[in-house]
């Protein structure tokens, strides 16, 4: 089972508008969502037919209205309970200029005694589970104390880790050595305080990933090409060229991409270019992580994988008579 982690989920509230014009505009339909990226790809692993748990903090009323919003979608999670209120978000969508624009609230503020009731609830699923995703950012700087002991819990009962988080503290949980980081370029010159503009540039940082003893990297860049790293080999990833409409999600597709051909014991290529299809399908679509896995396989054919750098040698061991 895969067990997704999310410490700031968001309830969104999205609201619809034929055209936005002048100071006053009044929405012909609105709709609640369960936002937060572990919960996208729990999503998106739903879809695929992938078992999964999504585990996460929630509280007072915006924390009842996703709670409902989950058991609705047939996603399973357990909570957290927490004294502060589930941060929220407004999405506003304008349909004659095809723009959705999105407010966010402010981070719930949880307490240490929550924090420490967590990682207990987070520590025995990730006994009953084969890969634990940590995904999003942190409603304070406190809980990444989660992440932490979680991806070191993982290697120590041999469980496969992934990261996909931003900020502040993302060295301090790159230093515990997840098995496998998923990352947008800008998030991470952001986080990491460096400059990435050059294709060696990025290289060189997939090698000091390696050397933290993360076995496998992705690093995404919207429409732009996605760079890889098996150990320390290298990949560039040329993604198919669409009409977006929405790419919120599109790296949460991505990694539900790379989840599906773990617990299918996939090749690294057809993984690699599953993930990629999953997410630029996500961004055809005002949906977020419901990718069919026929709206992927449309888009297969239009990824191409080049090694970079190093390359595997490739040895006949075709039979001989």
């Amino acid at each position: 089972m895969v067990l997704t982690v999310t410490l700031n989920p968001l309830l969104e509230k999205k609201y619809f508008f034929k055209k936005i014009e002048g100071n006053n505009n009044r929405a012909y339909k609105e709709k609640y969502l369960a936002g937060g990226k572990g919960i996208n790809v729990s999503r998106q692993l739903n879809v695929l037919g992938i078992k999964n748990h999504a585990l996460t903090f929630l509280g007072k009323n915006n924390g009842k209205i996703l709670r409902s919003i989950l058991q609705t979608e047939n996603i399973n999670f357990s909570t957290i309970d927490t004294k502060a209120e589930t941060r929220e978000a407004t999405l506003i969508f304008d349909e004659s200029r095809k723009k959705l624009s999105t407010f966010f609230g402010i981070n719930s503020d949880i307490s240490n005694s929550e924090i420490e009731k967590f990682i207990i609830k987070l520590k025995k699923a990730i006994s009953n589970s084969s890969i634990v995703l940590f995904s999003g950012s942190l409603p304070n700087d406190e809980c990444s104390q989660i992440i932490e002991e979680g991806i070191k819990f993982c290697n120590q009962n041999d469980k496969i880790s992934i990261l996909d988080s931003y900020g502040q503290n993302l060295e301090h949980q790159l230093s515990c050595s997840p098995t496998i980081i998923h990352n947008n370029l800008d998030e991470l010159e952001n986080s990491l305080n460096i400059k990435l503009k050059s294709q060696k540039s990025v290289t060189d940082l997939l090698n000091n990933f390696y050397k933290k003893n993360i076995k496998l990297s992705f690093l995404t860049a919207g429409k732009d090409s996605t760079y890889a790293s098996k150990s320390d080999f290298h990949y560039k990833i040329k993604n198919a060229r669409i009409e977006e409409k929405d790419s919120t999600g599109s790296g949460d597709a991505f990694v539900s991409g790379i989840i599906y051909g773990l617990e299918k014991s996939m090749v690294f290529n057809d993984f690699v270019k599953l993930a990629s299809a999953l997410g630029f399908a996500n961004a055809l679509s005002w949906d977020v992580c419901q990718v069919k896995m026929e709206e992927a396989q449309k888009l297969l054919g239009k990824i191409l994988i080049t090694e970079i750098g190093k390359k595997y040698k490739v040895i006949d061991d075709s039979p001989t008579i």
